[in-house]
C-alpha cells in the first residue's frame, strides 16, 4: 500500500473553527424544499401533489431512470407546492415544497430494526435504492447503482473515504467520532455484497479522535482496517483514495470497479447502515456551518430540505453585518459560491462556509500572464499539464485539449489554481472547457442518431 498520491497541495485547514464541536441535532421549523435533481442522473419524478399530507421518511419523488434516486420527506406536513425554486446552483429548478408542521411524525415502518444478515444481496440493494442514498461527499452518484458492478466477484477493495481533506469542513470527522460502530456495520453490509473484498477506511492523520474511534470499532477484524494517511489535498478524491490504497490508476472512460474498487464516503456508508438496519431512508445528514464570518460555527445533524438561512440563524448568524464577503456550498477548494441564503440544503451538501475574505477576487486583481514556472504540473494529482490546457482553452482548440492533453481527466480539485503565482483562473477555465466539449459531443451524438 502507498501512503500518498501524486501531486497535491497543502492549503490552510481552518478546521479549528468547528473540529471539536459535536453534532447538534436540529429539527427545522421553516418550510422544507426538495429539488428533484439532487443527484447525478435524471431528476426524480414527483409522486405527491399540492395539498397532500406527508410524513417524515415518506417517498415524495421516485427515481425516473437507472441512474436516478428516490427523494423522501424529512418532515411531516402538507405539500405546499410542486414548483420551480432557486437552488444553490443559482438556477430555477423543479422542487417539492412542504409546509413543515413541526411534529416530525414518521411514515409507517420508518425506524424498524432489521438484521442485514438475514437479507439477500438483492434485498439489501433494494433497501439502499428505496432509501434514496447517493454519494454524500459531494459527487451525488446513486449508491445502489454503484453497488451493482458488472462483476461483483472482481471487487477486491471497498474503500471508505473519511479523509475530509477540504478546508473548513468537519462533519465527517464528527460522524466517525460519534457513530464509528454504525459505520463499521454499514461497511459490513457493503462487504457482504462482494465476497472477495476487504474494507479500508482512509482518514487523514490530523483526525486523531476519529482514527481512534474507527480503529476501536473494527478491532480484531482481519477484513477491515483503518489507514491513516498524511494530510494532503485532494486526498478525499476518489482516485486519490484508490491510488493510496491499491496503487491503481484508471482513465476517464473507466470506473473504480474496473480496477476492483468500490469507494464510498463515510456519510454514505452510515446512510447504508440506517437504511438497512433501521429502515430509515436518507432524510438527514451531517453538515458544517463554518467560516471566519460565522458567530458560532457548528456541526449539525439535520434534515435535508432545510434552508441555509435557517441553519445560519441557529448558529448565531454572522459576526456582524457585511462580515461574509462570499458564501460557499462546501469549502474554498471545490465549493460553489451562491448569493441567496434562501436555498435548501441538499443530500450532497456537507458544509456552508461563510468567508470573511474572498481570495478569488484578490487573485483576479493580481492576475498576470503565465510565467511558465511549471508548478501547476507538479501538483496535479492526475498528472496533467494545466499550463498547456489553459493555452488550448484560450484558443478554443478543444481537439488538442481533449485528445492530446487529456483535459477531460481533470477532476476540478483546484490544486493548479491554488499554486499558480500568476493567479490564473485555471480550474474555472477547465470547468468551462469540459462543459463545452461535452455539449459538442452530445450534439454530435444527436446528429448521428438522427441519421
Amino acid at each position: 500500500m502507498r501512503k500518498s498520491f501524486r501531486g497535491g497541495v497543502h492549503p490552510a485547514g481552518h478546521k479549528e473553527l468547528s473540529k471539536d464541536i459535536p453534532f447538534e441535532i436540529y429539527l427545522p421549523h421553516g418550510e422544507m424544499i426538495y429539488p428533484l435533481g439532487q443527484h447525478i442522473g435524471r431528476p426524480a419524478s414527483p409522486v405527491v401533489k399540492k395539498g397532500d399530507h406527508v410524513n417524515a421518511g415518506q417517498l415524495i419523488a421516485e427515481a425516473s431512470a437507472f441512474v436516478s434516486a428516490n427523494i423522501v420527506s424529512g418532515c411531516s406536513g402538507i405539500v405546499k407546492a410542486v414548483e420551480r425554486r432557486r437552488t444553490i446552483a443559482g438556477t430555477m429548478t423543479d422542487c417539492i415544497v412542504i409546509d413543515n408542521d413541526g411534529l416530525y411524525e414518521n411514515a409507517p415502518g420508518v425506524g424498524e430494526k432489521a438484521d442485514y444478515r438475514t437479507l439477500t444481496k438483492e434485498q439489501i440493494i433494494e433497501k439502499v435504492k428505496a432509501a434514496g442514498i447517493i454519494g454524500m461527499g459531494g459527487a451525488g452518484f446513486p449508491t445502489h447503482v454503484k453497488l451493482m458492478p458488472k462483476n461483483p466477484d472482481g471487487i477486491h477493495h471497498v474503500i471508505v473515504n473519511g479523509a475530509e481533506c477540504e478546508p473548513y469542513i468537519t462533519c465527517d470527522d464528527q460522524l466517525m467520532r460519534a457513530h464509528a460502530s454504525d459505520i463499521i456495520t454499514g461497511l459490513d453490509i457493503i462487504l457482504s455484497l462482494f465476497p472477495n473484498a476487504v474494507g479500508t477506511i482512509v482518514i487523514e492523520d490530523n483526525k486523531k479522535e476519529a482514527i481512534a474511534a474507527m480503529k476501536n470499532a473494527c478491532s480484531g477484524r482481519a477484513d477491515i482496517s483503518v489507514m491513516s494517511v498524511p494530510v494532503k489535498y485532494p486526498q478525499g478524491g476518489e482516485r486519490s483514495c484508490i491510488s493510496v490504497v491499491t496503487g491503481a490508476h484508471y482513465g476517464i472512460t473507466q470506473l473504480p470497479a474496473d480496477v476492483g474498487c468500490i469507494v464510498d464516503n463515510v456519510g454514505t456508508v452510515f446512510a447504508v447502515y440506517k437504511a438497512v438496519c433501521e429502515s430509515t431512508p436518507l432524510m438527514e445528514r451531517g453538515i458544517t456551518i463554518t467560516g471566519e464570518a460565522v458567530a458560532s460555527p457548528k456541526n449539525y445533524m439535520t434534515r435535508i430540505g432545510v434552508s441555509c438561512r435557517e441553519l445560519l440563524e441557529h448558529a448565531g448568524g454572522l459576526k456582524n453585518e457585511g462580515a461574509a464577503v462570499k458564501v460557499l456550498a462546501g469549502g474554498p477548494m471545490m465549493g460553489i459560491s451562491f448569493d441567496s441564503l434562501d436555498v435548501p440544503m441538499q443530500k450532497n451538501n456537507n458544509a456552508f462556509t461563510f468567508l470573511a475574505a474572498d481570495d478569488v477576487q484578490l487573485s483576479e486583481q493580481k492576475q498576470t500572464a503565465c510565467i511558465r514556472c511549471g508548478r501547476c504540473v507538479k501538483v496535479c494529482p492526475q498528472g496533467l499539464t494545466p499550463q498547456l490546457m489553459a493555452a488550448a482553452f484560450e484558443k478554443k482548440d478543444y481537439e488538442r485539449y481533449d485528445k492530446k492533453l487529456h483535459g477531460l481527466e481533470c477532476i476540478s480539485c483546484g490544486s493548479c489554481t491554488f499554486v499558480c503565482p500568476a493567479k490564473r483562473p485555471l480550474t474555472q477555465q477547465f470547468k468551462v472547457a469540459k462543459a463545452e466539449i461535452m455539449a459538442i459531443k452530445r450534439a454530435e451524438q444527436a446528429k448521428e442518431g438522427a441519421k
